[in-house]
């Protein structure tokens, strides 16, 4: 029952979470030209270990700045502050052009050296399932009626 709980919270943040991304973008990306049908947004979830959420928090304020360097457009970084269930989580999303240069940008940021610090430092504060560290990803394409394209 309580997983059950967890994962309803879980889908009911999520949810919640892109209507305000929605929104925010919305007022802030007013002005900008439209975006072509191959964007795409990458929402990204991490579940520290319980405790260590504001660590995680530190770790990823470091590697914003290389982030950014390799073309990985984070449009914000947030920590839950109001459910139990979702304590320790860090989200955020990230704007693509398009699949493709996701990956491309993916790939350049894991290949360089100033990067792996943070990856290693990151590494302890994650939670695993057996071998697989416990991170949500998901592409997510506007609708033609996002306020955020």
């Amino acid at each position: 029952m309580k997983d059950f709980k967890l994962k309803r919270w879980t889908g009911c943040g999520t949810a919640l979470l892109f209507c305000v991304v929605g929104f925010l973008g919305g007022l802030t990306h007013a002005n900008e030209t439209k975006a072509t049908g191959s964007h795409v947004f990458e929402l990204r979830i991490y579940h520290a270990v319980p405790d260590k959420g504001p660590a995680l928090e530190s770790v990823f304020r470091g590697a914003s700045k290389i982030m950014a360097k390799h073309g990985i457009n984070v449009v914000g970084y947030w920590v839950p502050n109001e459910h139990p269930a979702w304590k320790d989580r860090f989200v955020y999303i990230v704007s693509h052009s398009n699949r493709e240069e996701a990956k491309k940008n993916w790939r350049a940021l894991h290949a360089d050296p100033e990067f792996q610090p943070y990856v290693e430092s990151a590494k302890p504060l994650i939670q695993k399932a057996g071998e697989k560290y416990l991170v949500d990803e998901v592409y997510m394409r506007p609708t033609d009626f996002s306020p955020m394209q």
